[in-house]
């Protein structure tokens, strides 16, 4: 059994991507908020203890012994709140961080502790950001999300080195896309994204590709023999 494994699967890329993945023949398992298809099971990575516990339960249905590879893909990310970090709840904080960072630290523990010792091809591909790389203002609480979350990739790839049966580690850059982020990014005030402008003329310039074509070019570099542990890969590279 060929075994997908997606979080953030509802719309957008994370749905491209599980389409796609069911299309090849892989055993798909969408883990998010409103789980809206037949193979999607709720998860609020913004409360990442109890998601950690669903989704072990939910990976335990698995028999290690029949799958025959493995793909797992952490795609969920939100932008919310946006603005100056003095003006953000405590409560608003905390829950931005745990869901952009230390839930997709537990979906990836959660898979690798079910399915460390499987002898078979194993991926693991976190969804990166341009704001992994650079500030943003505005973008505080995402920016410090996504380095940390590459950063936990690139040394999780290190200790995969030394595991007998290994998953291959990597980060993925999709490019800009037109999503529904997009969206809520061009709809933001000047106050909370002073950088709004240039993002509403990515729009009007025709420059955000659509979704289904950067899970296509993901599938692709998730597809490569040659895939390095803990390199970034980017999307437009690969795009046709």
């Amino acid at each position: 059994m060929r075994l997908a494994i997606v979080t953030g699967g509802s719309r957008g890329l994370g749905f491209a991507l599980c389409e796609q993945l069911a299309a090849n023949g892989f055993h798909t398992i969408e883990f998010s908020r409103s789980a809206p298809h037949p193979y999607s099971i709720v998860v609020d990575l913004s409360r990442p203890l109890d998601a950690r516990a669903i989704m072990d339960r939910a990976l335990a249905h698995n028999d290690p012994s029949r799958v025959t590879e493995i793909v797992a893909i952490h795609n969920a990310g939100a932008l919310d709140p946006m603005g100056p970090v003095s003006r953000k709840e405590p409560e608003s904080v905390a829950r931005n961080l745990e869901a952009n960072l230390i839930g997709g630290v537990q979906f990836f523990a959660s898979v690798i502790s079910r399915f460390q010792d499987t002898d078979c091809r194993k991926v693991l591909a976190s969804v990166s950001s341009g704001a992994a790389l650079r500030p943003f203002a505005g973008w505080s609480l995402y920016c410090a999300a996504k380095a940390g979350l590459d950063h936990f990739v690139r040394t999780l790839a290190l200790e995969q080195k030394s595991e007998p049966f290994s998953f291959t580690a990597i980060n993925i850059d999709p490019g800009v896309m037109d999503t529904a982020m997009q969206e809520g990014i061009r709809a933001a005030a000047k106050s909370d994204f002073p950088d709004v402008e240039r993002f509403v003329q990515r729009k009007e310039n025709g420059q955000l590709v659509a979704p289904d074509r950067v899970a296509k070019a993901v599938l692709r570099i998730l597809d490569r023999k040659d895939l390095a542990q803990g390199e970034r890969y980017a999307t437009m590279d690969h795009l046709k």
